[in-house]
């Protein structure tokens, strides 16, 4: 009989992970345990998003939610890319309809003292939910994350979302040596924040860099680039997939692929053909439009044949959404194509 850890290695997720032919395309989707499933608003009524975060007993039950409903080839950890930041005494909480807002934003050198190097103790509910899920989960894999550098740095120096980024922007070319020095400690907090989460269990890592698509390619490769892979360097040791996503990314495909990711990320925005162009022949997870999740299934089901076909051009694909799982989506659409990818195994042709 085979033991849990080595089924898990064989998982459908994680041979495509690794470029390596599996029994079926794995299907996972961003943002799966959340607000899209009455259960999850159930249970988070009352409690909000970064206390939930905290509670290990929380977590388990809101990351199993979405395995339990779609039948999804792999977990993704329930939390938030603030979280090691506010776990850290960062003074960061995230308003409902708004996103993380942060009190004192960095904008200059005695800024940059807040962000602290964050360490195993200050996570601990993280080890502990990991640990528990790795159980509950058994054969499932559990995917780990934790936010890029620079779309954390964005929500510390701008003080919440932004747009244009201009602040962030701002800090990069006017300050560059602050800019470098605020990227790399962020750099070290995604590495202590990922390394609790693989040691504890967890089989892949994804590293969002969800707003990167709002620079050029070559200001990403001047001041983003250096620190991404600073991180993906360091959490090599581990042997354990790493993903790289961003929104809006399709021009920097290529340096976010260099950058040491194992699996690219790709939005909506590009064909995973293209996208095994500009990146090389790496495995790629992606890519259905999230908009048509409300389309209906007569125009869904062609996209994931598409898609599907596409994926092929890579050595091993992962379906999932361009980006994360709208709020006000269907739970039975997520499910119908969980069962139709699935049930696409070796017929998808030109």
């Amino acid at each position: 009989m085979p033991s849990t850890q080595t089924s898990v290695a064989r998982s459908a997720f994680l041979l495509a992970a690794r470029g390596e032919p599996g029994p079926h395309t794995p299907v996972w989707f961003m943002r799966q345990a959340g607000r899209a499933l009455p259960e999850y608003r159930a249970i988070r009524e009352g409690i909000t998003m970064l206390e939930s975060c905290m509670r290990p007993d929380l977590v388990v039950e809101i990351t199993l939610q979405p395995v339990r409903r779609y039948g999804v080839d792999a977990a993704v950890f329930y939390a938030d890319i603030v979280l090691p930041l506010k776990a850290a005494g960062m003074d960061i909480e995230i308003k409902p309809g708004v996103g993380p807002v942060v009190a004192d934003p960095i904008r200059d050198a005695a800024g940059l003292a807040a962000v602290r190097p964050v360490t195993p103790a200050d996570v601990q509910f993280t080890t502990d939910a990991v640990k528990q899920l790795v159980t509950e989960l058994g054969e499932t894999p559990l995917i780990g994350f934790a936010g890029a550098p620079f779309t954390v740095a964005s929500y510390l120096v701008e003080g919440g979302p932004s747009k244009d980024f201009a602040k962030t922007k701002a800090l990069m070319y006017s300050d560059p040596q602050l800019w470098h020095a605020l990227a790399d400690r962020l750099a070290d907090v995604a590495i202590a924040y990922l390394s609790v989460q693989v040691e504890a269990g967890a089989s892949a890592i994804q590293l969002f860099d969800s707003w990167a698509g709002g620079l050029s390619p070559r200001d990403y490769e001047r001041f983003v680039q250096p620190h991404s892979a600073k991180v993906f360097e360091a959490m090599a040791s581990y042997g354990v997939p790493r993903i790289h996503f961003g929104v809006n990314t399709g021009e920097l495909l290529g340096l976010m692929s260099a950058a040491g990711a194992d699996v690219v990320g790709v939005d909506w925005r590009v064909p995973l053909d293209e996208a095994v162009r500009r990146a090389g022949p790496k495995p790629v997870q992606g890519n259905l439009d999230p908009a048509l999740l409300f389309a209906g299934w007569d125009a869904i089901e062609p996209e994931i044949d598409r898609i599907l076909l596409e994926g092929k051009a890579a050595p091993g694909h992962i379906f999932n959404l361009g980006h994360g799982v709208p709020p006000t989506a269907d739970p039975e659409v997520l499910t119908r194509i969980v069962r139709y990818v699935h049930s696409k195994a070796g017929h998808v042709s030109a």
